[in-house]
């Protein structure tokens, strides 16, 4: 346990020391990766089914806000969908102006956008259940509503890829099925409904239990969401047989556990057997405060000394004074070469003088 916390200490030194290097290479293999996924999952567009122009986006998304990978990645999307079709890009642009409007006007998180990005990523590695856990850990409630729109869009852009054949097949005059199809792919599909239910009850309960003044709240607070998340998905099946993977279920349960303990250690490490509490006043109020310490190694210090006898040419001899000074003294070490003398250390307790001469060729 010592090794992995001085790990994870010398993990973030690391961090906030070459922050300024290594959140752009993040930021851009985070890009590159949801660009990817969106245009490799459409790529009706072929012209925008570019390698490199992935590249440049990226690269350009690794110096900007983290808002502008979702914009890429909504304006690469409706370029696939106009090609697929123009009602279907017209009831996407409607789908994504409302997300966005809800968004803006119910959300109030700082991270909303990254939210949204890795929702829609574990919903495509078809591992969604993390995302529950690891947003009630450590965002706000109103979170919620990003993850809701990470969920919507991604059934959306799945729906419409499923049916992309019989899209295809419609003639003009059939405008009006077209969009009929794309809007049913939301409104009908129980699957997602039964995702942002479970999904939203999650992340609710996860927060409220681990803000509870109590022990191993953070464990709790993540077992008790797993369970919660699953039993809502497996009623919501059984209710609407919506063919939920219960082994699916399960395992990315478990995972999202996992995934919250490696969160605990990284954010919320602390040593309940050394809690204490602590009450004091002031002229308004009584105070009884929890205090829990967090778990910390000191780093392991090193001292090393080297005293380096350099000969140069033409020197006759080179002379160098070991000299220590009594307790509460500072001592010293001395080379001297040629006369000169020159301080190059400090030690302690007892006094000792070595000379030494060596000839030199």
């Amino acid at each position: 346990m010592r090794s992995l916390i001085e790990l994870r200490d010398e993990i973030k030194r690391i961090y906030y020391r070459f922050e300024f290097a290594i959140l752009p290479v993040l930021k851009f293999m985070l890009a590159f990766w949801m660009l990817s996924l969106v245009s490799g999952k459409l790529g009706y567009m072929y012209q925008l089914d570019n390698l490199g122009l992935i590249l440049i986006a990226a690269l350009l998304c690794s110096f900007l806000p983290n808002g502008f990978i979702l914009l890429f990645a909504v304006v690469l999307s409706m370029a696939h969908l106009y090609v697929l079709s123009l009602e279907v890009a017209i009831v996407g642009a409607a789908v994504y102006m409302i997300l966005f409007l809800v968004l803006f006007r119910l959300s109030s998180g700082a991270n909303d956008s990254l939210i949204i990005i890795f929702t829609v990523l574990f919903a495509a590695m078809k591992i969604p259940y993390i995302i529950p856990i690891a947003v009630g850990l450590l965002a706000a409630p109103t979170s919620v509503f990003a993850v809701i729109c990470g969920l919507v869009g991604y059934h959306m852009l799945n729906h419409l890829v499923d049916n992309a054949q019989s899209i295809y097949n419609m003639g003009k005059e059939e405008a009006t099925a077209k969009i009929r199809l794309a809007i049913d792919g939301i409104i009908q599909n129980k699957e997602l409904l039964i995702m942002i239910i479970a999904f939203s009850i999650t992340i609710i309960v996860v927060y409220i239990i681990r803000r509870l003044s109590i022990e191993y709240s953070w464990t709790i607070a993540m077992i008790a969401g797993a369970i919660l998340n699953l039993i809502v998905l497996l009623v919501g099946d059984l209710m609407y047989g919506t063919n939920i993977s219960i082994i699916g279920a399960v395992l990315g349960s478990i995972l999202a556990v996992a995934t919250g303990k490696v969160l605990e250690f990284l954010r919320f490490s602390v040593d309940y057997s050394r809690a204490e509490s602590v009450q004091f006043e002031d002229d308004e109020y009584y105070y009884y405060v929890k205090a829990i310490p967090k778990i910390t190694v000191a780093a392991p210090t090193k001292t090393v000394k080297h005293i380096n006898v350099q000969r140069q040419p033409g020197s006759v001899r080179s002379v160098v004074t070991e000299r220590t000074a009594t307790s509460g003294k500072k001592q010293y070490a001395e080379r001297r070469t040629g006369g000169r003398s020159i301080t190059i250390g400090n030690n302690s307790q007892t006094e000792t003088v070595e000379d030494f001469f060596e000839e030199i060729d």
